[in-house]
């Protein structure tokens, strides 16, 4: 049986394009399960909702859904609620987002992420099952509480993690990994230790990684993905402040003063292959298929492929190339 993949739907699809996108992708025995993320632009459970409308098989999942702007209450009837509508194939992405998103956006104090998470998965996984709660922890407080709603009470967790404390709150509470931005040698290196201390418990290590293809044009879906790293990078702190413990610490430095004194088209001119090799996934059809190959070889369970494409010759985006791979 051919290993599986996912898609992030990204930022960039309409509404419309990310419903057709979904309605094909249904149809690929390969394809795991549809994500959508949550920043400034659309909101996620009722993106997911409308997905759970189209499709019949794939799984659909938040990545991710921060854990500040809402309550593990609201996310809990955010997921019962998606998992009753898509018949069980909800799974619930947990992570912080920013303190740049969080505090000036949301306006709420970017604190104590570590607890927060712990607290929140810890408290989320009770709300799912179907009797009263009450717990009483540094961010989070429920008393004698029991949702209306229900569905599985098993509805898989995941957490986004950049550092080892999340990654360890990660292992200790959640049912699986959400990797970005991490160099493959450290991701092996992450994934070998997980495996190491979960040798009997079912942890899935997922990664989402930024993908452009374009069969016509491999070279521009590589510049494209270029520009989305050097995006992640130069916005919100969190993955320049990563990436610079990295052996990549002098062009991540280059990348992020390059975006604020040229912007983003003039950012990307001196990352060199040996990066784009360990953090995208660009090119033909085959290009990609073998670079899926290479994630899956060092651990990753499930590549989740972020959705960044191209323009066609009259401007328009060129996503349904996407639908295409690992078939």
């Amino acid at each position: 049986m051919k290993e599986k993949i996912g898609f992030s739907i990204g930022s960039l699809l309409n509404s419309k394009e990310i419903l057709e996108f979904a309605t094909i992708v249904d149809k690929n025995e390969s394809i795991h399960s549809v994500w959508a993320p949550e920043s400034w632009g659309k909101e996620v459970f009722s993106t997911l909702g409308a997905i759970s409308q189209v499709t019949n098989r794939i799984k659909i999942g938040t990545s991710i859904v921060n854990i500040y702007s809402r309550t593990p209450a609201t996310i809990g009837m955010g997921g019962i609620t998606l998992d009753n509508l898509s018949n069980n194939r909800a799974i619930l992405g947990l992570g912080t987002s920013t303190s740049i998103l969080v505090e000036n956006l949301h306006g709420i104090k970017f604190e104590k992420p570590l607890i927060r998470m712990k607290e929140y998965v810890q408290s989320i996984k009770l709300l799912l099952k179907s009797k009263k709660v009450n717990y009483h922890g540094q961010t989070v407080n429920i008393k004698n509480f029991k949702l209306l709603e229900h569905s599985r009470e098993d509805i898989p967790i995941y957490v986004a993690a950049v550092n080892s404390g999340m990654i360890g709150v990660a292992k200790k509470y959640a049912d699986g990994v959400i990797f970005y931005l991490k160099p493959k040698d450290e991701l092996e290196v992450v994934i070998e230790n997980i495996n190491f201390e979960n040798q009997n418990q079912k942890f899935l290590k997922a990664l989402v990684i930024i993908t452009s293809v374009s069969n016509k044009d491999p070279t521009k879906a590589t510049l494209r993905a270029a520009k989305t790293l050097a995006f992640y990078i130069s916005v919100g702190r969190i993955y320049y402040d990563s990436l610079i413990k990295t052996k990549y610490k002098t062009v991540v430095e280059k990348i992020y003063n390059d975006y604020y004194k040229y912007g983003l088209q003039q950012s990307i001119r001196n990352i060199p292959d040996e990066m784009l090799n360990d953090f995208v996934i660009a090119g033909s059809i085959n290009d990609c298929n073998s670079q899926i190959k290479r994630f899956k070889k060092i651990g990753v369970d499930l590549p989740i492929l972020q959705i960044n494409p191209v323009k066609d010759d009259n401007g328009n985006l060129n996503y349904k190339e996407f639908t295409d791979l690992w078939k």
